[in-house]
């Protein structure tokens, strides 16, 4: 007998809180939170928009009203990468 192929994941991402500072988010099992100092794109967003989320594979976030691309590596190194919106 032989196994079914594997399903598609069931791993998704959640806005779990805005604050006046930043957001939580929930991803594989792990919260990060995103300050507004270094994530200044969704400082002045509606919030309908900061929590439409696509996920694109395992390490890739798309904001598509924003957007906004972000990879997991950005999310958790946000001093690896100096470029910020003016």
């Amino acid at each position: 007998m032989k196994s079914a192929a594997n399903g598609a994941s069931t791993s998704s991402v959640e806005v779990t809180n805005i604050s006046a500072h930043g957001f939580w988010l929930w991803l594989a099992g792990k919260e990060y939170f995103l300050p507004f100092a270094d994530f200044p794109w969704f400082k002045n967003a509606k919030v309908a928009d900061i929590l439409n989320i696509e996920r694109h594979g395992d390490r890739h976030l798309h904001w598509p009203a924003l957007d906004v691309d972000l990879t997991l590596d950005m999310i958790e190194n946000p001093r690896a990468y100096p470029l910020i919106y003016k």
